[in-house]
């Protein structure tokens, strides 16, 4: 059979030229890139032009979503990874090694926890927990070996404001690494770089993609180099994006402001009508009045509050299992985000790994619940709540 008989290619031929270009980012799922001589692969890898290889090095989608997020956080070459726990991975174990020691805030999300705990120190690099908002407190734990501080602009689920102005005056002075998770806030409400801030890191799988269909994470850092060597790390350990993810993403951050703020309205009056019903112990809301770091909340957000409201209810585990049961068309899931509103009870699902005890000085009790405020109708979701929370603390 010759070159030329029918069937003969496996492949097809390139994509046919066109005067005109598509409107919607091409969904580009290809694992291979091929070039054409040794000479071309080279110029590649040697950065004198731009292409893609392998896609686990790196591929289109991805870097439509990196260019997005660079845009709105002030960044250049940030990395996308495949789950926001991927992009904390990319930070520590990318920049640190064993001997270090690195500080973290002591209400990051419960697997960065997790990681504080029992990875990072069985990698040889130990860590301190302290309170973000408690510079003096970091400053007590940090040691002459102290690489990096990571914490959470925001902090999950009990929504306290890290002192990131503060922490960054004294990492910059002590030459350490300021590490911050802006999932929570989002670029929209808190641009960490701003305020001094080394690394910002996202779970886009969140707020940003918005439709709890994505798993991305994203991380970048003032430095250029800090930036290459987090991406290495990502492509050696395999942190790939998945091409269909970024795609998804990059749908859902097309609406991301418009979701933002009415997510955001919508969360600050939930947070007051919860905060007039009986049975709620206490709200947690970056606006309101009697928040712990209201000063500080209006300081850094300038008015801002996120979409996530937290609060507890009288009663302990058996009203949050009636709470859950009675809050009709409200899903009860460990994510937030989404386009509907979702209920996180941390004691079972982000923080069961810590114990009751340590649960406790957190503050997250059995009755404690984290909401991801959507984009229903505020006064109907205001209903489902005052009837939920009347069924379960009735009793």
């Amino acid at each position: 059979m010759t070159r030329n008989s029918r069937g003969s290619l496996v492949r097809p031929h390139p994509l046919p030229d066109s005067a005109s270009h598509p409107v919607v980012t091409p969904l580009s799922p290809s694992v291979v890139y091929a070039s054409d001589t040794p000479d071309a692969l080279d110029a590649q890898y040697e950065g004198r032009v731009h292409g893609y290889t392998y896609s686990r090095e790196g591929h289109p989608n991805a870097d439509v979503v990196a260019r997005r997020l660079d845009a709105m956080e002030g960044a250049e070459g940030g990395v996308v990874t495949g789950s926001g726990m991927a992009a904390v991975s990319t930070v520590l174990l990318g920049l640190l090694k064993a001997g270090d020691h690195v500080v973290g805030g002591n209400q990051l999300y419960g697997r960065s926890l997790r990681m504080m705990a029992e990875d990072l120190p069985r990698l040889g690099i130990a860590t301190t927990l302290a309170d973000p908002g408690d510079v003096a407190g970091v400053a007590a734990a940090l040691r002459p070996e102290t690489r990096l501080v990571l914490v959470e602009a925001v902090s999950n689920p009990t929504l306290r404001l890290a002192d990131i102005d503060g922490l960054a005056t004294l990492c910059r002075e002590r030459g350490i690494l300021l590490a911050v998770d802006n999932t929570f806030t989002t670029p929209r409400a808190f641009r960490p770089f701003d305020h001094g801030a080394d690394i910002v890191i996202h779970s886009i799988t969140k707020l940003l993609a918005g439709h709890s269909d994505v798993m991305l994470g994203y991380a970048a850092a003032r430095d250029s180099d800090l930036t290459e060597r987090m991406r290495v790390f990502a492509v050696t350990a395999g942190l790939t994006p998945s091409p269909f993810d970024c795609w998804l993403a990059e749908r859902g951050m097309l609406s991301f402001d418009l979701r933002f703020d009415r997510a955001q309205a919508t969360a600050a009056a939930l947070a007051d009508h919860l905060a007039g019903l009986r049975g709620v112990r206490q709200v947690l809301y970056p606006t309101r009045a009697d928040h712990p770091d209201a000063t500080r909340a209006n300081a850094l957000l300038g008015g801002q509050g996120c979409n996530m409201v937290s609060f507890e209810l009288d009663g302990g585990r058996a009203a949050a299992n009636a709470f859950t049961r009675a809050a009709e068309g409200l899903s009860f899931a460990p994510t937030l985000g989404d386009v509907g509103t979702t209920l996180s009870h941390p004691a079972s699902s982000s923080h069961r790994a810590l114990s009751a005890e340590t649960r406790a000085e957190l503050g997250l009790s059995e009755g404690f619940f984290r909401v991801s405020v959507g984009l229903e109708d505020p006064e109907r979701l205001a209903a489902i709540f005052t009837e939920a929370v009347a069924q379960a603390t009735s009793g």
